[in-house]
């Protein structure tokens, strides 16, 4: 006795036949009577509104034929990847597969696309890298608006990117992209305990500002271009500290700056970089040699203001020498002196004056 069962498809269902595991055929929208479990049939209803039809066995399915006018069949390559459009918007992004989507409900658009060069590109680029679907098959990188990427694709330089997003294909290269801040950097030289050539040992802060000028240089000429740089500046002021004198490094820093700003910005320039300014910021002494310092600073300014009181005595016994000299030849002078001493003090008390012919010390006859 055979028995049969009735399977009921829908307008927008499509039924896949099997017998014994194999594909059979499409069963249409309908009603229909499929032998019972004697005969090994069995139907799997899927629908198309769904727009892929994704099945275990879609490859034998396809090569039957029966998605003839039914599904549109796509089989990518190694070297080829989709863009998916439905109705209009995009999906995502197909890797390398079979697969087959429905006709009819929806508007579906598989766009192929050559995947041999790593670094994609497209019109509608950052529709297509903001779907969060991308991420299987795109890595992104992106540089912000201070910087440039160094891209590498195994391990080979490829470019400098500007600014914005880009994408790479997975799996095609190993690609790398470094981002390289572009404004100006301040490097502190801290620290360093430097002895002059008289055998003074000198502890001294230098700051560099730099900016980088060839991001690809300062990635791949060193390790690190800034760590490069720091090492550099530390040989540097060792190198030019310890040719001077204490005395000629202290009266004359403005050259051992210059010296060493030159000497910076040379190695600067072959790590890709530009020294903006270069300044020695602080230059701390031994206690001891501070002190010492200070008595040989403070003798030095007490000889000074002795140098120039003597100075003023002498300016002023010279004035009084030639007044003198000025008075004994111009009587007349000399009287008007006399008024003006006897003025002054007179405004200091009560003064009786007798004046004769003869001069005026010996007509003073009463003084209050």
């Amino acid at each position: 006795m055979v028995l049969f069962k009735r399977v009921l498809i829908r307008k927008d269902e499509v039924g896949l036949s099997f017998r014994d595991g194999e594909f059979q055929g499409l069963l249409t929208a309908g009603r229909h009577w499929v032998p019972g479990p004697t005969w090994k049939i069995r139907v799997e209803v899927v629908s198309r509104r769904a727009p892929w039809l994704r099945h275990e066995q879609l490859d034998l399915i396809v090569k039957s034929g029966a998605l003839e006018g039914q599904a549109d069949v796509v089989d990518l390559k190694d070297n080829e990847r989709g863009l998916v459009w439905i109705d209009g918007r995009f999906s995502h992004v197909l890797p390398p597969g079979l697969y087959a989507y429905w006709k009819g409900f929806k508007e579906v658009r598989v766009e192929v696309v050559d995947a041999r060069k790593p670094r994609f590109e497209h019109d509608d680029f950052r529709v297509i890298v903001r779907s969060p679907y991308s991420g299987q098959v795109l890595e992104v990188r992106t540089v912000n608006r201070y910087a440039a990427g160094v891209s590498f694709l195994d391990g080979k330089y490829v470019e400098t990117l500007p600014p914005g997003t880009y994408a790479f294909w997975k799996g095609v290269a190993d690609s790398k992209v470094i981002e390289v801040d572009l404004r100006d950097q301040t490097l502190d030289v801290t620290g360093q305990e430097i002895m002059t050539a008289d055998k003074v040992t000198l502890r001294m802060n230098a700051v560099v500002v730099y900016r980088v000028i060839d991001a690809r240089q300062g990635v791949t000429v060193s390790d690190g271009a800034r760590q490069s740089l720091y090492r550099d500046a530390q040989l540097v002021l060792r190198a030019i500290v310890a040719t001077r004198d204490l005395d000629a490094f202290l009266t004359d820093k403005d050259a051992v700056t210059g010296e060493f700003a030159e000497s910076v910005a040379k190695r600067a320039r072959e790590l890709g970089l530009e020294i903006v300014s270069v300044g020695i910021r602080d230059v701390i002494l031994p206690g001891d040699m501070k002190h010492l310092l200070n008595r040989v600073t403070e003798a030095k300014k007490a000889a000074e203001a002795n140098l120039i009181a003597r100075r003023e005595e002498t300016a002023a016994m010279r004035s009084q020498a030639n007044t003198a000299r000025l008075l004994v030849d111009n009587p007349t002078l000399m009287r008007l002196r006399e008024l003006e001493v006897l003025e002054k003090v007179a405004s200091s008390g009560n003064l009786n004056v007798v004046l004769g012919d003869k001069g005026l010390a010996d007509r003073v006859v009463n003084m209050l």
